[in-house]
This record gives structure tokens, sequence and C-alpha cells, in this order.
């Protein structure tokens, strides 16, 4: 191990950087250890409309690039490494990655959360053209266009409801003949006016040729075969958070987020959890930005113990 760190951040997300830079801000000698590059799920975005300061959007990429700039200019460090382990032996925190052993006296995890997908042919492709996973990300796309949104859960129906108000037309795909979504959801449905409920449908396959154009659906009662004219789909079937290294180390809420209040401080001392991989009931790039900066105030509180 080339050093001990005051702080390691499992995650280069927005609120990994977030941690990262109000951290090195604070004279904390802090690494950031990421997978791919920086800004996590969020630098898979075309346009992100949501987040303050930027009044005409911006690239989700771009706005990683910004946000690990930000962190460097106080002295927080970069690896793009995948952590492959993680152990914490009394104060000591260590990640073994693929570029080796780091190790701090406090880690920050920051992995995120991924949607679950529908697993069909060519829906890595038809991401961010056609096919999307966030109703709040990416919904303005579709504005007086028509979409569907694949799901029967409060999530799909969120989704369905958020995009009524910009979309033209929104069918909500579902594989069963009864919604799982609470009754307060439903009475918003009937309220809408422009969402209509497909039912029995499993979606088989995307269909696209210059641009998106719609799905093939099998009636689930019938097995018969059918297409659905649209511009988009918002695929609302669950998200997963990206846990499994410390899973079984960590408390857990049912769906395998981690429990982490307001404070971000986990089940073990000097480990804390932000952004998507805690439990909490909204899941956005603000959310995740505000996790990081409070995250660094109780980083330093446990430090200032010399535990």
């Amino acid at each position: 191990m080339e050093k001990k760190y005051d702080v390691l951040i499992i995650g280069g997300g927005p609120g990994g950087y977030s941690a990262a830079l109000y951290c090195a801000r604070a004279g904390l000698s802090t690494l950031v250890l990421e997978m791919l590059s920086a800004g996590g799920q969020m630098a898979t975005t075309p346009q992100v409309d949501n987040y303050p300061g930027f009044d005409d959007g911006i690239d989700g990429f771009e706005l990683g690039e910004k946000m690990l700039a930000g962190a460097e200019r106080f002295g927080a460090e970069t690896r793009f490494a995948e952590v492959t382990k993680l152990e914490w032996k009394g104060a000591e925190k260590i990640a073994h990655t693929s570029d080796g052993d780091f190790s701090a006296r406090t880690v920050i995890l920051a992995m995120g959360a991924g949607p679950k997908k529908l697993g069909l042919a060519e829906e890595e492709l038809l991401t961010g053209r056609g096919v999307a996973y966030c109703a709040a990300c990416d919904g303005m796309q579709y504005k007086g266009k028509t979409v569907a949104v694949a799901g029967g859960g409060n999530s799909a129906v969120a989704d369905a409801l958020t995009l009524s108000k910009l979309c033209k037309k929104v069918y909500l795909v579902h594989r069963r003949d009864m919604l799982r979504a609470d009754k307060v959801y439903l009475d918003a449905i009937s309220a809408a006016g422009n969402i209509e409920i497909v039912w029995n449908a499993r979606i088989d396959a995307f269909l696209h040729h210059e641009k998106f154009e719609g799905l093939s659906i099998t009636d689930t009662v019938t097995k018969k075969t059918y297409s659905l004219a649209c511009d988009g789909v918002f695929v609302a079937v669950g998200r997963t958070p990206n846990t499994w290294l410390v899973r079984g180390a960590l408390e857990m809420d049912e769906q395998g987020y981690i429990a982490a209040d307001e404070t971000t401080c986990t089940s073990v001392g000097g480990v804390f959890a932000v952004g998507d991989i805690r439990a909490k009931p909204l899941r956005q790039i603000v959310t995740a930005v505000a996790d990081g900066a409070v995250a660094s105030k109780f980083v330093q509180e446990y430090l200032l113990k010399g535990v």
C-alpha cells in the first residue's frame, strides 16, 4: 500500500465526488476509486435538466467530469480501478483493487444502484435512444410524444404519472391483470386522462429502424403477438443496489439497500453510505450530492475522536 488516506471513497458518481470535494476541501487526504468513468450512472444520461445551475441542461458525462475536476482542485485523488474486496480491521479500512491495495481510516460507500433491465436484445444499444430508466431524468426528451412505461409497481406508476404531464400519451405496460401499486397511485392514474394500461402484456422486443418505433408484445392470456407504437419506453421494473462488496458486513434493508440514515452513518463505525446505495425515499443527482456533503461532516467528526 502506497500510503494511508483519511478517506477512501468507493464510487465516482455525484455522491462520491461531492464527498470527495468536501473532504478534500476540509484538508483530508482523499482517494476516489471508480471502476469506469466519473459520473457513474449519470454519465450515461445525454441530457441532465434537473440539476441546478445549468439553465440549458448539461450532458451527464460532462457533469461528471466537472465534478471530478472540482474535487481534484482541492487535492482529491482518483484511481480508475475495480474494487474486488473491502475489509476493515478495527480502525483500518482496506480496499483490494485491480490496481493494488489502498487503506484509510474511513470509507464512504458510493457504488450506487442500477435499474433492473428487461433483458431483451439490443437493450444496451438502444439505451438513451428510445430506452430509458428514469422518467425524472429523461422525460423532457419525450415532451409531446407517446411513450410506454414497463412495470406495475409504485415506481412504474409514479413514472407514468410524471410522464403524463409531459407526453401526449402514456401506455403503462404490465405483465399481469392487476397493478401492485398503492391505491393512491391508482386513483391518480384515473384522473390523469392520458394514461392507458395495457394488461397481460409481455414485452418481447424493441421495434426500430432509423429511430425507435415501438414494442413487440405478447398477450400472456391469448398468446397473440401485436405491436404497440411509441416513441420510447421507460423501464421501471425495479432497481438493484450495488452492495455485493459489503453484503453480510453491514446492516441493510429487505431490498438490499444499506441502512444509513440522514447522517449517512452505517452500522460499522467509520463506514458511511451516500447516494443511491443507501435506503432513502428519493434517488436523484441532487440527493446524492447532498449525501456526499453530509458524509464529509460525519467523517470529520469520526476522525476527530481519534478512533
